[in-house]
């Protein structure tokens, strides 16, 4: 009994996984681009999505989910990481319904891609921004299932796999390692026992991690402003933010972190959502935390619906679906599909028919 309650608590934490990044999508949308929303607003708004007897309007996702979907499904039919295969599902959906709010550069990378027939899948990434490549979020707001996929995986393997991911789209060293970063704190999330989150050693451990993956190799060349430990340097930013507790500002944490489509200007700020949200936040009426961390996310303004959704991939890998409200789910457009792609990455995990190599 013991082994089955063991795996069905695990297979929850999947589920609240995908569906974390699907409500923090779908809930954020509205308010994207928006300063901060005051928590009142947001107080009313939450209160009336979890109303039962009232009907509100069908919440929609938008690009975050249609390419976090891709990833997930790739990984699912492919059972291994196949660059090919990932790439030409963004090219698909993204053709079949262009209207979920996609930026242009990574339009023109889909452009590029289809034009090529898929040659070489990095190229059309590599060649933006003058060779720079993207360092947008685009990479991190998608990496849930690859976090899930990589469930026992060194963290080698699991940086490799994330950072490939991203250059399909993201080939900045800011836009991968964003989404490096973000799926080891959804691995973290994952693997931390319930109820057991000590937040310093949750950072700690990202910070450790993320040290060692932004070490300069041989041929590594900086841009022109870069840091070489900006996550790292950033993570210590948030840990200072978590030790002020209440006294931090909306205004403060985008003053920073940031609020904004860049990645390391919303990576670090989901973390410090996810982990500020542990205890009760002055005038957050949510007693539940996973909803005060998507409450919370929202409230930050900016680029709400994918802070939200990184936000959401982590609370629900650590607080599992038994805790994500089903009265909040029912309004996200897509969940069935989120639940059934959790369950299908849970039984290939399990079953180890999965390569991570």
């Amino acid at each position: 009994m013991a082994v089955v309650e063991a795996m069905e608590a695990a297979a929850g934490r999947f589920r609240g996984c995908l569906v974390g990044a699907l409500m923090g999508d779908c809930l954020g949308a509205p308010f994207e681009g928006e300063s901060q929303t005051s928590r009142s607003v947001l107080n009313s708004y939450f209160k009336r999505l979890c109303d039962p007897d009232i009907k509100v309007p069908y919440k929609q996702y938008t690009d975050d989910t249609a390419m976090t979907r891709c990833v997930a499904v790739s990984l699912i039919k492919e059972k291994k990481f196949n660059g090919t295969d990932m790439a030409k599902r963004f090219v698909k959906e993204y053709y079949e319904e262009p209207g979920r709010g996609y930026g242009s550069n990574v339009v023109d990378v889909f452009a590029a891609l289809r034009a090529t027939k898929f040659a070489d899948v990095c190229v059309p990434a590599a060649m933006q921004f003058g060779g720079r490549g993207s360092y947008g979020n685009g990479g991190a707001m998608r990496v849930a299932p690859v976090a899930l996929f990589c469930h026992a995986a060194t963290d080698q393997d699991v940086t490799t796999m994330a950072k490939n991911s991203a250059l399909l789209t993201h080939a900045n060293r800011l836009g991968y390692n964003g989404a490096v970063l973000q799926c080891l704190a959804v691995l973290e999330a994952l693997r931390t026992p319930p109820n057991q989150l000590d937040v310093a050693k949750f950072l700690q451990c990202l910070t450790e991690k993320m040290k060692r993956v932004e070490t300069l190799g041989e041929d590594e060349i900086l841009d022109k402003g870069q840091k070489e430990f900006e996550y790292t340097s950033l993570l210590s930013h948030v840990a200072g933010l978590l030790d002020r507790g209440d006294a931090v500002s909306c205004q403060q944490v985008e003053e920073e972190l940031g609020v904004n489509i860049i990645a390391s200007e919303s990576v670090p700020t989901a973390i410090y959502s996810f982990l500020r949200a542990t205890n009760p936040i002055p005038n957050i009426e949510a007693e539940n935390a996973f909803v005060r961390t998507i409450h919370y996310a929202i409230g930050l303004g900016g680029d709400t619906d994918t802070i939200a959704s990184m936000a959401g991939s982590i609370a629900g890998a650590y607080y599992g679906i038994e805790n994500v409200p089903e009265g909040l789910q029912r309004h996200c457009e897509g969940l069935e599909d989120a639940l059934h792609q959790a369950d299908q990455l849970f039984e290939l995990v399990t079953s180890k028919q999965i390569s991570t190599t």
